[in-house]
């Protein structure tokens, strides 16, 4: 059989997924590694565009269609799999969303994956060749320490393009278990670890420069963790080839002076931390205990990766019960002066097979519920629910004015000269140069639709000022750029 497997991208989405660099879809990568021959597998991620599914996709190139999506890309899976059956292909769905609501994917696909599919797709491959697709198939967490589970075929890229990094896995699951994070529930609380030399050997065979270390908290939260974590890195210090890279983590990695010095030493340029609020009774609704306890620490704990030379990006989210109109504006000033190198705000978003969907939906406050159509409203840059202090819209218009003040003000290189003056890297400050970057590109090909949609320009309000000044706070309460750039001349690589 000739197999395709697609990553649908909701057409209303604007991140990095589709504006900055183009991260493989690891997911597809790993079940094409799993795929028994004689069988083939061809990739299709629309994060280069919709054209390839709409012409590709026919009787005779391929006998099998797999979809994997999240929420925001399940409309656009569905129309994918209204092609297929056209075309008389069988059709196969998994991923979070289907996961989460397998009642409502199987009305539109032939069957439904659900849970990790490690395990189940040689079966759901046999069965196919054989024509007795199974509705439905249900996986369990996979053991992560058998051989080859985990490992993602890094040489297929996808026919329409051509992926700018490498993405690898080392572990999977969290143990934090969010109230909004779909992670705990697909992928379970425990943390579970690929066998090290196996992950030494993938990372030797990619050949991209840049890798994106997917885990979905690379340090752990706890000892157990942390040293499993560090032993890793002295691997890849001893035997891995040399390749910068980026992972997530919880904050609480920032006082782990040995871990941080053998993961810049490894390669790491940057850390994906999500702070989500300033706000210790949101993080309480959010059950994000760990943030909670260290809000007291968060500068010591920035400061705890500037010093190892590895930048930190930070996530907020905005719509918390406690938010109101200022809450953007001083999220934006109060991450600034945490030192934090790239700011992402985004909008609180509902998932389903979260605890905060069911809990908003018995509430009657999700508005966006016009299945399947609204899911391609699930972006994260939209709300669809109605929060307690500020109206949907409202939110909606304050995130606006975020956008705004970040396209129309210059503050990309006083950011990654500041970030060169904090770590002393100089391939962390480009990184992060890099990163924010995109992050302006996308906020200046979001404004025009955004204009559209409000009718409105941010007018010159106190808060749009804030942000401003958020955006352009120069290096004068740290050191002066003539410090900074007198700094770069002994700032390692």
């Amino acid at each position: 059989m000739r197999i395709a497997l697609i990553n649908p991208v909701a057409r209303r989405c604007q991140g990095y997924h589709t504006i900055g660099s183009k991260i493989p879809q690891l997911g597809l990568q790993v079940l094409a590694q799993l795929t028994p021959p004689p069988h083939t597998v061809e990739i299709i991620d629309e994060i280069f565009g919709f054209d390839a599914s709409d012409s590709l996709i026919r009787r005779g190139r391929f006998d099998l269609v797999g979809l994997t999506s999240y929420s925001s890309g399940a409309t656009r899976a569905y129309e994918i799999a209204a092609q297929c059956r056209n075309e008389g292909i069988p059709i196969i769905m998994g991923g979070p969303h289907a996961s989460a609501l397998p009642d409502e994917c199987a009305r539109y696909v032939d069957s439904v994956a659900v849970g990790e599919c490690d395990d189940i797709w040689p079966e759901i491959v046999t069965d196919a060749a054989r024509g007795e697709l199974k509705p439905r198939y249900t996986g369990r967490l996979a053991d992560l320490d058998r051989p080859g589970v985990g490992r993602a075929a890094q040489h297929l890229q996808p026919i329409n393009g051509r992926y700018d990094v490498a993405s690898i896995q080392t572990s999977r699951g969290c143990p934090v278990g969010c109230e909004y994070c779909s992670v705990t529930k697909f992928n379970g609380a425990p943390i579970r670890r690929r066998n090290i030399d196996e992950i030494i050997e993938e990372w030797n065979s990619t050949v991209r420069p840049f890798v994106f270390v997917v885990d979905d908290n690379f340090f752990g939260v706890g000892p157990k963790h942390a040293e499993w974590a560090k032993e890793l890195l002295r691997q890849i210090i001893k035997r891995g080839k040399k390749k910068l890279w980026f992972s997530q983590t919880t904050i609480n990695m920032g006082e782990d002076e040995e871990g941080l010095r053998l993961a810049y030493k490894a390669g790491c340029r940057g850390m994906l931390i999500g702070f989500e609020t300033f706000n210790r009774e949101s993080l309480q609704d959010y059950h994000k205990g760990i943030n909670r306890n260290n809000l007291d620490r968060y500068k010591e704990l920035v400061d705890g990766f500037h010093r190892a030379g590895i930048s930190v990006f930070g996530a907020f989210i905005i719509g918390a019960d406690q938010d109101d109109e200022e809450t953007v504006a001083e999220t934006a000033v109060q991450a600034v002066k945490l030192g934090i190198d790239t700011i992402q705000i985004t909008n609180l978003t509902p998932l389903p097979g979260t605890r905060m969907y069911e809990k908003f939906m018995e509430e009657g406050r999700i508005f966006a519920t016009n299945y399947p159509e609204d899911w391609e409203r699930y972006t994260f840059v939209e709300t669809v629910y109605h929060p307690k202090k500020i109206t949907a819209q409202k939110l909606d218009e304050v995130i606006y004015e975020l956008r705004h003040a970040a396209a129309n003000t210059s503050w990309v290189w006083l950011r990654t000269l500041r970030t060169l003056w904090m770590t002393r890297s100089l391939t962390s400050a480009m990184f992060i140069h890099g990163m924010n970057k995109g992050w302006k590109r996308m906020a200046k090909i979001q404004l025009p639709k955004d204009e559209a949609r409000f009718g409105f320009s941010p007018r010159d309000n106190a808060r749009t000022r804030k942000l401003r000044d958020a955006f352009r706070l120069t290096l004068s309460k740290y050191k002066s750029v003539g410090e900074v750039t007198a700094a770069s001349q002994t700032a390692p690589a």
